[in-house]
């Protein structure tokens, strides 16, 4: 005789005869449609196992019938597009700065490449938007100890502050005027609110008047009789508020006591002419550049 079903008496569905503490689980199969959908997931992860590269081996994986690489997909569309830029990065390569910058099409691409190479090159130290940090300078900003000019930050660029293999490197130091010597702490103490005086910011106005001679007698030669700096010696200007190793009083005189003197690689030799030139276009075209 055939078991009796069993049903439950709340929802009238059968239940599978399973029961636990009292609890009986219903018999309620999944829909065909939902049964037909997984199949035909198994089927098509089975036929893409074979058509695609997919098991693990011990030195790969499976080939697949189909012959399909992600590499090789990669490496044709990395031809293809060097092949595209070719024409346009031998026009760079050919042409001054100035005359990119002249060539809508050429400038924008040249732009563009210029921002992915500052991203990989140049970030580190500069900041991902330019902005600088203490000991490396904001490039958004107008103040340029070298100049700002396209052709200055290609030069900038291509030989580096104080890199010593390079023969045209940009070069400047500031004597340690307390280290060496040169000054006692008075009269460091004196330049320094000199300085800060420039714009009324001395925290000392007794000593501000024996720190313009002092200013006069050993710091105007570079940076100027009225502190404005002087580009062709990279001494950079006193009268603005942009300072590489701080402004305060303390900083300024930490800097005049023992300056402190940062290092930029010379970049041509590393990256090459073109990338060099679109780093310097992209870097003018930031908004600092003159």
């Amino acid at each position: 005789m055939a078991q009796k079903k069993d049903i439950d008496p709340v929802s009238q569905v059968e239940t599978t005869g399973h029961e636990w503490d009292g609890i009986k689980e219903l018999n309620n199969p999944l829909p065909k449609w939902w049964l037909y959908t997984f199949y035909a997931c198994i089927a098509f992860a089975a036929a893409y196992c074979v058509y695609y590269p997919a098991i693990p081996l011990i030195n790969g994986a499976t080939p697949g019938i189909g012959g399909y690489s992600s590499r090789a997909e990669l490496q044709t569309e990395l031809t293809e597009l060097t092949a595209s830029r070719s024409g346009l990065v031998e026009k760079i390569a050919s042409l001054d700065v100035a005359d990119i910058a002249k060539d809508g099409e050429l400038r924008r691409f040249a732009i563009a490449g210029g921002e992915s190479a500052f991203k990989v090159y140049c970030s580190q130290c500069h900041g991902s938007g330019a902005q600088g940090a203490p000991g490396y300078p904001n490039l958004n900003d107008d103040a340029w100890i070298w100049g700002g000019s396209i052709d200055q930050i290609l030069t900038t660029i291509a030989h580096g502050v104080r890199y010593e293999d390079d023969a045209d490197t940009r070069y400047s130091e500031m004597p340690a005027f307390g280290r060496d010597g040169l000054l006692n702490r008075e009269q460091i103490r004196s330049v320094a609110q000199y300085v800060l005086s420039l714009s009324d910011r001395a925290t000392d106005q007794t000593v501000v008047e024996d720190g313009a001679t002092v200013y006069a007698e050993n710091c105007a030669a570079c940076h100027g009789d009225r502190a404005l700096g002087d580009r062709q010696v990279g001494a950079p200007n006193l009268r603005d508020a942009i300072w590489l190793y701080g402004g305060g009083a303390d900083d300024i005189y930490a800097q005049i006591q023992q300056p402190k003197h940062g290092v930029m690689p010379a970049w041509q030799t590393r990256l090459g002419d073109v990338t060099v030139k679109q780093l310097a276009l992209y870097i003018h075209s930031l908004g600092g550049g003159e």
